[in-house]
């Protein structure tokens, strides 16, 4: 029987179909049409440069980073253009394969993979990281022949940091690493970010930290088309970058040299400035680094050594370094009874070999005495009696209150970061030290040992340089300082530094006479005199040997029965000419003993050099190195005729990248 179909209902069904599916082709067209007018009329501009964008990539143009240089225009750090091969590890399915068939091709050293590997603890998987460094051309030609065998691997043109004279100055100079999560921190926060831009590096130490804005530069941008697959096509425009400044310093790298080789093996500082601008002529800080090692991020063996090292090499000792002032202290505390009234020049003092107080002997060096003293005889023959005396005069307060204008304790503001105040001991830096009640009182006999720069005393050599050189300048002083210069490197035209003015500590001239009268009279006739035998010029100046570990009273002293490190330090303050002082310095020399055998040689070295322009001959400075300098000098050498760059520096220095030599500003 067949079924009659509803012709209507049927119908009635399609129609309703046709009107469901054209509602719902027509919404589809809206929704295509509304948001085809919210991308190309409200999203237009957005999306145009995104377009734009993609089209294009803003590349970073990393400038070339300045140059340091001495006084006299030699160049201290520099740059250089190498290829370097890098692996990008994101990009490579098997890094250790890799390096592995790569080392096939060019060498790769245990130390560049111990490298590469301390980049990629601390770097971001997509950075691109150097696993050898400074290729040679037909290196460079091996790995382009087979470059389609190593996804994720190129090789890059790169400038490098170069200090051509490896380990002189290093703390000086300091050095440039990788940029650390805390410095793009810092970057950061500093709101230069734009600058920094492509830039993998940045100052650590020294220098280079200190004046990391001016040496690193504006860096520029490359406006790039691309293709699809990210390959640079064109360039659209450029804004080139500027390079960093030329930072020229006060240091003189030749006396610096001098120096370094005087003190050879031992550890020690100096540091000697101008008394009459506060330049630093030198800065001196043994045992030292080589700041190359760095350059590439140094490696897990040579940084273990460096750090575990029982000499500290990283440590600068003229900046942070702190140590008991000795009988160097003398002459300030001599200074202090002349203007608080405590005691005129012609006070005389029994000096019978020990000072007794509060049932406690205080001995002076052997336990010789020297008899009647007035305050001249007591810095010339330096009297332990004569300063124990006065220290328990004074008292502590008044002494602080002295000495602190004068910068010990204190953070002399030299443009270098990382200064230590040092202690200046007093009763409410006592009190504010200790914990306990009975730590916290000032006894009486903790005086008197700070008479002759023992006890709680610690200062850093620049401190004591300072010090020196404002008493050596009537007490007036200057801010030291190792920049003198900027020079644009643009323009090549040389901006003087200016340090600030003098600051005037007020002192009677008379008195500041008398003191370095005194001084004077200890390298004619006191501890200093055969050091200064024949010596063209009068100067001024004060050994001192001051304990690097306390000894009992009733001990006595016995350096072969110590362990080297232990063993009395050797110190030595001076200026020079006596007259009109063009130079005041302190030197430390550690664990060495007595002042005037270790210290004091050198000091007379480097006045040869500054005031005669005469440079030790070899034997001599053989001589200063073991104590025996007291010995006649041979005949010194012109500094005019000393070879230079000193054997073992570097010559990779491009002519073209020292630039023109700074103005010579000795």
């Amino acid at each position: 029987m067949t079924e009659l179909r509803n012709v209507e209902a049927d119908l009635a069904r399609f129609k309703a179909r046709v009107l469901v599916v054209s509602i719902v082709v027509v919404s589809a067209f809206l929704l295509l049409f509304s948001r085809l007018v919210y991308l190309q009329v409200v999203r237009h501009e957005d999306l145009r440069e995104q377009a734009e964008a993609n089209r294009t990539a803003i590349v970073p143009v990393v400038p070339n980073r300045g140059l340091i240089q001495d006084r006299n225009g030699i160049v201290l750090a520099t740059n250089y253009s190498a290829y370097t091969l890098e692996i990008t590890p994101s990009k490579t399915p098997n890094v250790e394969q890799t390096i592995e068939e790569l080392s096939k091709l060019i060498e790769i050293t245990p130390r560049d993979r111990r490298r590469f590997k301390k980049l990629t603890d601390e770097s971001k998987s997509f950075e691109s990281l150097p696993i050898r460094t400074r290729l040679s051309d037909e290196e460079v030609a091996r790995f382009a022949a087979q470059r389609f065998r190593f996804p994720g691997v190129d090789i890059k043109a790169r400038l490098f940091r170069q200090y051509p004279y490896g380990e002189l100055a290093s703390h000086v100079i300091g050095y440039i690493g990788r940029i650390n999560p805390a410095e793009k921190e810092a970057i950061a926060e500093a709101d230069d970010e734009a600058n920094y831009r492509g830039t993998e590096y940045i100052g650590k130490l020294g220098i280079e930290q200190s004046f990391e804005g001016p040496l690193h530069g504006t860096t520029g941008v490359d406006s790039v088309e691309t293709s699809a697959g990210g390959r640079a096509m064109r360039k659209l425009a450029s804004s080139p970058s500027t390079p960093g400044n030329t930072v020229v310093l006060s240091i003189d790298i030749k006396l610096q040299h001098l120096v370094e080789q005087m003190f050879a093996e031992r550890r020690g500082a100096l540091v000697a400035l101008d008394p009459k601008t506060g330049e630093v002529l030198a800065f001196v800080s043994k045992p030292t680094f080589d700041p190359n090692l760095f350059v590439d991020g140094i490696d897990v063996e040579s940084w273990k050594a460096l750090n575990e090292s029982i000499d500290k090499p990283l440590l600068n000792r003229a900046l942070r370094g702190t140590y008991p002032p000795g009988s160097t202290y003398k002459p300030f505390m001599a200074m202090a009874a002349l203007q608080t009234g405590k005691r005129s020049a012609t006070t005389v003092i029994n000096d019978a070999g020990s000072w007794m107080f509060g049932g406690h002997q205080f001995r002076s060096h052997g336990d010789h005495g020297l008899g009647p003293v007035d305050m001249y005889t007591s810095i010339v023959k330096s009297s332990n009696v004569y300063y124990y005396s006065l220290a328990n005069e004074l008292g502590v307060d008044a002494m602080h209150d002295f000495m602190k204008p004068l910068g010990f304790g204190q953070i002399t503001g030299i443009d270098v970061q990382g200064e230590l105040r040092g202690l200046l001991p007093s009763q409410a830096w006592k009190r504010a030290y200790y914990k306990k009640a009975e730590q916290k009182k000032w006894y009486a006999g903790e005086t008197i040992s700070l008479g002759i720069g023992q006890g709680y005393n610690s200062f850093t050599m620049l401190q004591l340089a300072h010090a020196t050189a404002t008493l050596a300048n009537n007490g007036i002083q200057y801010r030291p300082h190792l920049v003198i210069a900027t020079q644009d490197a643009m323009s090549r035209l040389t901006s003087p530094v200016v340090a600030g003015p003098p600051k005037d500590l007020g002192y009677n001239p008379e008195h500041a006479a008398t003191v370095r009268r005194a001084m004077v009279g200890v390298t004619q006739e006191g501890t200093s005199a055969r050091v200064f035998a024949g010596a063209p010029y009068l100067s001024g100046g004060k050994t001192g040997t001051a304990q690097a570990v306390s000894i009992g009273q009733k001990d006595r002293y016995n350096a072969s029965k110590m362990e080297e490190h232990q063993r009395d330090h050797a110190l030595y303050i001076a200026f020079a000419p006596a007259d009109d002082p063009k130079i005041a310095l302190a030197v430390i020399v550690e664990n060495a003993g007595f002042g005037a055998a270790h210290a004091a040689p050198i000091a007379r070295r480097v006045f040869d050099y500054w005031l005669m322009g005469h440079y030790p001959t070899e034997q001599d400075l053989a001589a200063v190195r073991v104590g025996q300098a007291a010995a006649p000098l041979g005949k010194p050498r012109a500094v005019a005729d000393l070879p230079w760059p000193p054997t073992g520096a570097s010559t990779a220095i491009a002519q073209e990248q020292t630039g023109s030599p700074a103005p010579a500003v000795r």
